[in-house]
């Protein structure tokens, strides 16, 4: 009794060990990067604020641009769901645990603490922790697979990247754990021929609603999970002929799927509730990014490239953003070399874990649901003629499968069983190194998780996963170059806009007006289908403005190729600089001075 008191009491020890690694990983650094579009989309509506408060084409103060940042008590849960509805793509689920967390935090000079606005998403993902420890052990039926996971999952970059958003993606990973969790129980149930439990069935309807309320592309976790379920139907129907079946089980063929049958009733009418606010979604300015259009030669290869580098990302992220090349190439190179290491390692551990009957089920069914995941996203990225994969944070879908897939593997490396065989050809490159270093496996397992160690380091740092639009570069250039009072214009179509002016207005602020830009002035130059209506809001807004004046002009045509842009800046005498016009992520900017 003594001997099981004190495992659980050392397996309890031991998942608080890696909880805290990861609580650690994800609050460092947590509110010093800068805020992006997407955050700022998630603060303005989960405050229950619009977008559309911001006057348009005219010019206006910091202040007025940061007010829908602005934390006002009496705002409710009805002005979040309205203006969601209204101007945004997302389900509310989040947005509403979000204000509601919001409430708790005072304000930082009248607006949102972004420590705050993060630290939910950081603390959800802290809890797929644990979660993924209930998953490996539910799936695999072992402990060490659990803790393997589990300690994967906290040093994950890609985890650590979600986590550190101001996003709902933690929250959807921990539904997509739970679902998963019921997807497992249910095969197992039909393997052992008995009917599915009433409560898991009950509960895996609730989990896939709550799924869809956090994020619609769930979906994709519903198709993947469907497909596994057809192939084990097939297989079943191919093995287990009906009538040898009834034979075999006390439960008839019709009472052991029909409660499957009735989850995926409850599931189809989750979906479907979500119908109306889809036909908004397709078509909509906010999600054009996603469309790539036609592609050609090379361009063909972008979404098996793109998703390569997020199948990585999930194991390894060494500081290939740095500021130093001589880090960056560095970096590189110790990737290419970790991966051309580490991942034959892992698939042999999969291969020999697939020998063993206690875990051959549970790898059929994550290795059958993360194949099919992909697949589906291949799908939609060449039959649609999408850059779905160019997004890493939606391969949610399904992380949480491979890092249960990656702890079943390091359990086998643990035992010894993998890492004695034979190098295969694919890691020469490091073969005669291995001979010379026979590590255990224990501490192949260690390697591996110091790596991702360094990789959370990485990103929670900011030299790794930088942020989608960098702010803080375009404020760093306006403050070197400032030599007027000055106006920021962009082109503006669609709120996406608004929060890459909101960006540089919280930097600005941030800063405190230290450097030469002191008190801009911002402008939205609403793009509506008059191909001239943001040049002619630019002319009327310069006309009424004293000189000299800094004019940046955001996102706007190039006007070496747009004359009547052109003249319009030689008309309010405005001269490009030629020294400051840049480029980064999220803002193509130039400098006149009029």
């Amino acid at each position: 009794m003594k001997t099981l008191l004190h495992s659980r009491w050392l397996h309890l020890l031991l998942l608080l060990f890696w909880l805290v690694i990861g609580l650690g990983l994800r609050f460092l650094c947590l509110d010093l990067k800068s805020v992006w579009t997407d955050e700022f989309a998630t603060l303005v509506f989960s405050l229950g604020h619009s977008f559309r408060t911001i006057p348009l084409n005219q010019a206006i103060a910091l202040d007025t641009l940061l007010q829908p940042l602005q934390l006002e008590p009496q705002t409710g849960v009805a002005a979040v769901l309205e203006h969601l509805m209204q101007e945004s793509t997302h389900p509310p689920l989040y947005f509403v645990l979000a204000h509601w967390w919001l409430q708790w935090f005072p304000s930082q000079e009248g607006l949102v603490s972004i420590w705050a606005a993060r630290s939910l998403p950081a603390i959800l993902g802290a809890l797929s922790i644990p979660a993924m420890f209930g998953l490996g052990w539910l799936a695999f039926g072992s402990r060490l697979v659990g803790h393997l996971a589990a300690a994967a999952m906290a040093v994950s970059p890609y985890g650590i990247y979600l986590a550190q958003e101001a996003r709902h993606y933690t929250l959807a990973v921990l539904w997509v754990i739970a679902s998963l969790s019921c997807l497992v129980a249910t095969v197992r149930s039909l393997r052992m021929h008995k009917p599915l439990p009433v409560l898991i069935g009950l509960g895996w309807v609730a989990v896939n609603a709550l799924g869809m309320a956090t994020h619609y592309f769930f979906v994709l976790t519903l198709l993947a999970e469907a497909l596994v379920l057809l192939g084990f139907w097939l297989l079943t129907a191919w093995a287990y002929p009906f009538k040898k079946h009834e034979q075999t089980s006390q439960w008839p063929a019709f009472k052991l799927w029909g409660r499957i049958y009735a989850v995926a009733a409850g599931t189809i009418a989750g979906i479907v509730a979500w119908l109306p606010a889809w036909q908004g979604v397709y078509g909509n300015q906010l999600t054009d990014w996603i469309y790539s259009g036609s592609r050609a030669g090379l361009g063909w290869f972008d979404p098996l490239l793109q998703a390569l580098v997020g199948w990585i990302t999930m194991l390894v992220f060494l500081p290939v953003q740095a500021p130093n090349p001589i880090v960056v190439i560095v970096s590189g190179l110790g990737m290419l070399l970790f991966v051309v290491w580490s991942v034959p390692l892992i698939c042999r551990g999969l291969k020999q874990q697939g020998q063993q009957f206690q875990s051959r089920l549970a790898l059929q069914v994550l290795g059958g649901f993360v194949l099919s995941a992909i697949a589906l996203f291949f799908a939609i990225a060449y039959g649609l003629g999408t850059e779905i994969n160019s997004a890493f944070r939606f391969n949610f879908v399904y992380f949480p499968a491979v890092i249960a897939l990656l702890g079943e593997s390091l359990a086998a490396v643990w035992s010894g069983s993998v890492g004695s065989q034979p190098r295969p050809s694919t890691a020469r490159i490091v073969g005669d190194f291995w001979k010379w270093w026979q590590p255990s496996g224990k501490m192949v397992v260690l390697v591996i998780w110091l790596v991702g160690l360094l990789s959370g380091l990485t990103v929670a740092t900011g030299w790794g996963y930088q942020k989608t639009h960098r702010p803080d570069v375009v404020v760093q250039h306006l403050q070197q170059a400032a030599q007027s009072p000055g106006l920021i214009a962009i082109a503006h179509a669609t709120h996406g806009q608004t929060g890459r002016l909101m960006g540089l207005a919280w930097e600005l602020k941030r800063q405190q007006n230290t450097g030469a830009l002191v008190n801009p002035l911002f402008l939205l130059a609403h793009q509506d289908q008059n191909p001239l209506s943001s040049a002619i809001a630019l002319q009327q807004t310069l006309s009424q403005l004293p000189r000299p004046l800094d004019l940046w002009l955001l996102n706007f045509p190039n006007p070496d190729e747009t004359p009547s842009l052109a003249s319009l800046l030689a008309a309010e005498r405005c001269v490009a600089d030629p020294q400051h016009k840049h480029r980064t992520d999220g803002y193509r900017y130039r400098l006149y001075r009029c």
